[in-house]
């Protein structure tokens, strides 16, 4: 089940939770609330469950691309993660399903906080275009 929380101001090492103290949790309804959307699917068997095709065909999506976030699959895996850490925003919106492991998603709310989202194996979210 996906966790998202508030993040404290210190950057150093992104792979940290950087909770506040004490945590601040946004629950489904709080990141719904700034348009980030989450399903729980079978990612042992998606395509048989259907639902993330499902999700595909009503939000129109066209295309997609799987990749595998470790050193020995990812080239140039130190790079792309400083890219990930980087704060950037997407001009469309982005779906991110977890196939395996796990892994930190971080948006900005209307108050300009940084909120960050802990997805594991089945988590599906859709992140608005522009946060």
């Amino acid at each position: 089940m996906v966790r998202a929380w508030i993040m404290d101001s210190d950057s150093s090492n992104q792979r940290l939770p950087h909770m506040t103290d004490p945590p601040q949790f946004i629950d489904l309804d709080g990141l719904k609330k700034i348009g980030v959307l989450y399903w729980k699917l079978d990612a042992d068997d998606y395509e048989k469950e259907g639902l993330l095709q499902k999700i595909r065909d009503e939000r129109g999506y066209k295309s997609s691309d799987c990749i595998t976030c470790c050193p020995d699959k990812l080239p140039d895996y130190d790079d792309k993660l400083k890219m990930f850490f980087t704060e950037h925003l997407h001009s469309d919106e982005e779906i991110r399903f977890i196939m395996e492991g796990s892994g930190y998603f971080d948006v900005r709310n209307p108050e300009d906080k940084l909120i960050r989202i802990e997805c594991v194996k089945g988590d599906l979210i859709i992140i608005p275009a522009g946060i």
